[in-house]
């Protein structure tokens, strides 16, 4: 092709997009290619891939009972690195379940079509990132059968929480979080588990799927209210993509410690966990359209798309890294210059320019279009981009705590290999409940996908 010719194709595809339905786009082969994976045994690959999580998740069996028997000194936390993995692990799986509510509900207000092939498994991707964080500080306390300390309900110690302490505000907003998560999931998967109920051949699927699909038939008086609910619960969830994050990261920013006491922190961890999150649905999209035969309804048009996301979310976290330390000097405070300068060139150097690199130079090839729509480049860059994410939180936590104001006071934090179960193990846990999901439930939104085809536009000129 010629220099006008390729220019001519790239104006078409910015006038007129790929579709966002590729293949045979008719309604009946969208429902029978999203139905099929649940009504059929899934590949080799889907019982290799559970059999592993299985196994993890064994681990992380086994290193919590030993935490619970022995106690947290089997952590690798010391004084004055008293926060160390648990704490870091909170936060990396919180910012993993940012994606799918703001894929889920930011772009339903906001109409973008897009998101109807990536925002069933991206919610889902949510409530098992928000369960494997919620693991985290249910077992840092120490003590975790006296666990109901911590809510706000009579106890027989005439014990109050601390509603001043970020680490309650945790409490409300994580819990929050996940409901209003999980009645969003569940109410966008109601009109699919009719269609698995309808298309059953055996009772017991039947019977099962019915009694979740709450007795949906597809009258237009249940769409109508379907899809009242649905806007109120996404306008309900929409806040909480800002609000979430930024209460997560008061459990640095109230304090006085340098380094994280900045105002920066709501917004800087907002931007984090949307690009994390978003990294971890491309790292599970690729996969599970290869492996499911959801080419079709995952196209590269939508993962593109995320790809674009990644890039922009990339440089605003960039931009918060340059501003800590123009501020630090900025302040004038040595305390704080201090522990910017112990971030990037003290004992734990390795980590920060890791994190750097992972996290504001591997999105940077995005700017290339090839890059953007290269199966292997982006599947690489968002398992960068998550292993950069969970560093920035080890950074964060660790940097600024192992040396002190007195330097008699200096320790360097060294994980266990309870430390390590733990973080391996709650990958397995994800996995175990990521696998299930894709065995037994659509992966994909049908009802959603339908309003993407030519044939729910027939009226229109296109």
């Amino acid at each position: 092709m010629s220099n006008g010719e390729i220019a001519s194709a790239e104006l078409d595809n910015i006038i007129d997009p790929p579709a966002l339905v590729q293949g045979k786009a008719d309604l009946a082969t969208i429902t029978e290619t999203v139905s099929r994976v649940a009504e059929h045994k899934p590949p080799k690959a889907w019982y290799i891939g559970f059999a592993m999580a299985l196994g993890v998740l064994g681990m992380l069996g086994m290193a919590v009972l030993y935490l619970i028997a022995t106690g947290v000194g089997v952590w690798g936390n010391n004084q004055p690195v008293a926060w160390g993995w648990p704490i870091v692990n909170f936060v990396f799986w919180v910012g993993i379940g940012h994606a799918g509510t703001l894929i889920s509900a930011v772009l339903y207000l906001f109409r973008q079509g897009w998101r109807t092939g990536i925002n069933r498994f991206s919610e889902a991707m949510t409530i098992f990132a928000v369960i494997c964080a919620g693991l985290f500080p249910a077992i840092h306390v120490g003590r975790i059968w006296v666990i109901y300390w911590v809510f706000p309900i009579p106890n027989q110690m005439a014990m109050w929480p601390q509603f001043r302490s970020p680490l309650l505000w945790d409490v409300f907003a994580v819990s929050t979080y996940f409901t209003v998560s999980l009645l969003f999931w569940y109410m966008g998967l109601v009109p699919d588990l009719a269609t698995l109920r309808d298309r059953s051949k055996t009772k017991i699927r039947r019977l099962m799927y019915g009694i979740f699909a709450l007795g949906w038939t597809g009258a237009n008086r249940q769409w109508h209210r379907y899809e009242r609910a649905y806007l109120l619960l996404a306008a309900l969830a929409t806040p909480l993509v800002l609000s979430v994050h930024s209460v997560v990261s008061f459990d640095f920013a109230v304090s006085q410690l340098p380094g994280w006491h900045t105002t920066i922190f709501p917004p800087y961890f907002v931007a984090g966990a949307i690009f994390s999150g978003f990294a971890m649905v491309v790292t599970l999209a690729v996969p599970a359209r290869a492996l499911f035969g959801l080419r079709d309804l995952i196209t590269l048009r939508h993962l593109e798309l995320m790809n674009k996301v990644i890039m922009a979310t990339g440089m605003l976290v960039g931009y918060a890294y340059a501003m800590e330390f123009f501020m630090a000097w900025y302040s004038g405070n040595k305390y704080e210059g201090f522990a910017f300068v112990n971030r990037a060139f003290g004992p734990y150097a390795w980590a920060y320019w890791i994190m750097v690199t992972c996290n504001v130079i591997t999105p940077q090839i995005y700017w290339f279009k090839k890059a953007r729509r290269s199966i292997p480049i982006m599947f690489v860059v968002s398992i960068f981009v998550n292993i950069g994410m969970w560093f920035e939180r080890f950074v964060i936590t660790v940097t600024s705590l192992n040396r002190d104001f007195l330097p008699s006071s200096w320790n360097y934090f060294s994980p266990t290999v309870i430390d390590w179960a733990t973080l391996i193990g709650s990958f397995g846990l994800f996995f175990t409940l990521f696998l299930l999901f894709c065995r037994f439930l659509p992966q994909v939104a049908i009802a959603e996908v339908k309003t993407q085809t030519p044939h729910a536009h027939s009226h229109s000129a296109h």
